[in-house]
């Protein structure tokens, strides 16, 4: 037990606020992100449909993660004069993230899977391993930095860090692998928005290992704390509703190019950016034959009988 534990420290006044603010901050923009996905779920098709749902359900989940975790920052310190002193509820301050994580980065992993081109059994099986490469990748981290001796053995966040890694690599060997199959099989605009959206999301992926490595280099300090608070806030924003928002953009742009080629029908109109990008077009039981309507006419004009 050679480090301490970074839950278990005694924050000076504006440190402690900091976190809170963090805290509070990532919870509204998940909100947003919560309350536009629902809103505009209709805009894409069925077939995009289900990365929609994987950021619904993720961001769910995350919003009410950080409920907890407000909760046990505000109940996990007392304060005692100029300092917040922590308690035995302080220790939850992280390992509430980790539950958050291991249901919402496997989610991650469908969301974007959903607008790529892989189908059938492949999809299945890219979906199945990726999604439990994702869960093994957040339990293995967990077991190293809450589990054994509370996270305060360097040797055991070393060795379950790096078990974590391997999962961590396959995650990225499977999906850029996916993304590149999928580039070629769509327009240009969709094609750059799925590079960023994968950019942005194993960008942020590879925040988690930086911070979680922090006590294995530096004795943690009040400071060094709140940057792991702050850091993991604000790359669960960024992998959560930066990626979001820019798979959503993938799925309507890959709904009206199917509405273009006429593989696919949409009810509505799909507009991105202000742009228009496929008109509306209703299935063929739902148009109304020239037979039909030329024999509505007629019963409404005796005269063309």
């Amino acid at each position: 037990m050679d480090t301490p534990t970074p839950e278990l420290q005694t924050m000076p006044l504006g440190l402690y606020d900091v976190v809170q603010l963090a805290l509070l901050g990532a919870f509204f923009a998940l909100f947003a992100y919560f309350v536009y996905s629902w809103n505009s779920k209709d805009e894409v098709s069925p077939r995009y449909r289900p990365s929609v749902l994987a950021g619904l359900c993720l961001s769910g989940v995350a919003m009410l993660a950080y409920v907890l975790l407000y909760q046990d920052w505000d109940s996990g310190f007392r304060l005692e004069g100029e300092v917040y002193v922590p308690n035995e509820e302080a220790r939850n301050t992280l390992g509430t993230r980790y539950i958050d994580w291991s249901v919402t980065v496997p989610l991650l992993t469908v969301e974007l899977l959903a607008v790529c081109s892989v189908a059938g059994a492949a999809a299945r099986k890219l979906r199945f391993t990726t999604m439990a490469a994702a869960f093994l990748m957040i339990v293995t981290g967990y077991m190293g930095s809450q589990v054994l001796s509370e996270g305060r053995d360097t040797t055991a966040l070393v060795v379950w860090g790096l078990i974590s890694t391997a999962f961590f690599v396959y995650l990225y060997v499977a999906l850029i692998g996916a993304v590149r199959a999928s580039l070629p099989t769509m327009g240009a605009e969709a094609a750059a928005s799925l590079r960023n959206a994968t950019i942005v999301l194993l960008s942020s992926f590879g925040v988690y290992p930086l911070v979680y490595a922090v006590p294995v280099f530096v004795d943690v300090t009040p400071a060094w704390f709140t940057g792991m608070q702050v850091g993991y806030s604000v790359a669960d924003v960024v992998a959560k509703v930066g990626f979001g928002v820019l798979t959503h953009k993938v799925a309507k742009l890959r709904t009206a190019e199917d509405v273009v080629s006429g593989v696919d029908t949409h009810p509505e109109a799909v507009w991105s950016s202000n742009v228009h990008k496929s008109d509306a077009v209703l299935p063929e039981l739902g148009r109304v034959s020239p037979a039909v309507l030329a024999a509505l006419r007629d019963e409404g004009d005796p005269g063309r009988r």
